[in-house]
């Protein structure tokens, strides 16, 4: 039986009088006590490297850090800007790469604008906002960051964003307050009905999955991040969470798939960490599916998964008739491509989290995937059969940081389905 458990920061118009905005300007990055928590600058964290992409309706400044630090940001006009001030020492990096892609970000400078202090300035094609600001702490081969994910906003809301900055400033006797880190899934208001998403930990029970060298199962590590991710759902207060299973227990394809659908889920996520003969093959990606695989790899790892049941002592049903209802078919493109904006979605955070394979959202013919009816993704989160990919797997700070990531991906996948329906009303 399914188990379900239930459960912006904006930064940002119109000043009026050019002196006003000198003011924001150079307040910004007044010195502020929070700034002096560590014993000097010489603790600070350098910046090492700055990058920015950009689409037309979201754009991401991600900035790489010697260790984690604290950051302040505000929204300015005249001409429409968004600034992103950090606590530093050093600049490491002469000239940042150009913006990649053409959409609301158009360009952006990295320069220390006083000693202690790195500030990166954005300027705007559109009026924009913060959506989510975040740190994440060294893991790995990858260094601590700040990720800043920008959005489209109305001239109002620009407008009310850049006042309410100049108000904290003063408020704050001149120094913009440090921006707090976005929490995974918060970053937009609790709706009156929080969906339910199913969270389906691969293999269980008699089926190890994969296994790597060192005798870790695929069905312990799915569990783990599964029961993990719950709890920062649903800490969110935005979403209910069930889990197809919560302990060392096997369940057929079909069973996990029928859950799903008898629940009424709103998307389920499906949890898997594969292994494969070639050892250097690692990283994560997100899977949806369609009969025709991605490449050979994906249609191997697919056919793997399926032929579980088999190995296991359960017969796959027969495929449905080729002549299906047109409803249920139109249902089921419509799913799918719900699931596509998923997979999408929760990549955009993994992104800056953890090593991604080449082209991440990938497709293949995963049994498991099959409800007509309920959005559908397949996560793997690494490879089993990769020295880089184990290690990373077991350690504590690489789980959250990736937990946090799928939180936060679903929660945009949310977000952008509700404006959606919001915009068809």
């Amino acid at each position: 039986m399914l188990k379900s458990a239930g459960s912006d920061g904006q930064t940002g118009g119109l000043l009026g009088f050019a002196a006003i905005l000198m003011v924001l300007v150079t307040s910004l990055f007044a010195v502020h006590p929070a700034f002096a928590q560590l014993e000097s600058m010489e603790d600070y964290p350098d910046v090492i490297d700055a990058r920015v992409t950009a689409t037309p309706q979201r754009a991401r400044l991600i900035i790489d850090l010697s260790a984690p630090t604290e950051f302040a940001i505000v929204s300015l006009d005249k001409p429409d800007r968004i600034a992103i001030d950090v606590k530093a020492f050093d600049l490491k990096i002469l000239a940042p790469a150009d913006v990649a892609g053409k959409g609301i970000v158009t360009s952006y400078t990295v320069e220390m604008a006083d000693k202690g202090r790195a500030r990166t300035t954005l300027t705007l094609a559109a009026p924009a906002q913060v959506q989510q600001a975040y740190i994440l702490d060294a893991v790995a081969d990858q260094p601590a960051r700040l990720v800043v994910d920008i959005i489209t906003a109305t001239p109002l809301q620009f407008a009310t964003n850049v006042a309410a900055d100049l108000a904290a400033s003063i408020a704050n006797k001149g120094a913009a307050p440090p921006t707090p880190s976005t929490d995974p899934g918060t970053h937009a208001p609790v709706t009156a009905t929080r969906p339910l998403v199913v969270l389906d930990p691969g293999h269980g029970g008699i089926d190890n999955g994969a296994s790597a060298p060192n005798g870790v199962h695929e069905k312990d590590i799915t569990l783990a991040f599964a029961l993990q991710l719950q709890k920062v759902l649903i800490d969110s207060g935005r979403f209910d969470v069930a889990l197809t299973r919560e302990d060392d227990t096997y369940l057929t394809l079909n069973q996990r798939v029928d859950l799903a659908r008898q629940n009424k889920a709103d998307i389920f996520i499906s949890i898997h960490a594969d292994s494969f003969q070639q050892p250097e093959i690692r990283g994560a990606s997100v899977y949806t599916r369609d009969e025709n695989a991605t490449d050979v790899l994906d249609k191997v790892l697919a056919d793997g998964e399926n032929r579980y049941d088999i190995v296991a002592g359960f017969a796959v049903p027969q495929a449905t008739p080729a002549v299906m209802d047109i409803l249920v078919d139109l249902m089921r493109r419509e799913m799918r491509k719900s699931s596509f904006l998923a997979a999408e979605a929760i990549v955009h955070q993994l992104e800056p989290s953890v090593a991604l394979r080449r082209f991440p959202v990938r497709q293949a013919d995963f049994f498991v995937l099959q409800a007509p009816d309920v959005p559908s993704v397949l996560v793997e989160l690494g490879f089993l059969s990769n020295a880089s990919d184990i290690a990373n797997l077991q350690k504590s700070d690489w789980r959250d940081r990736v937990v946090n990531a799928l939180a936060r991906g679903i929660a945009d996948y949310f977000d952008s389905t509700q404006q959606q329906t919001a915009a068809m009303q």
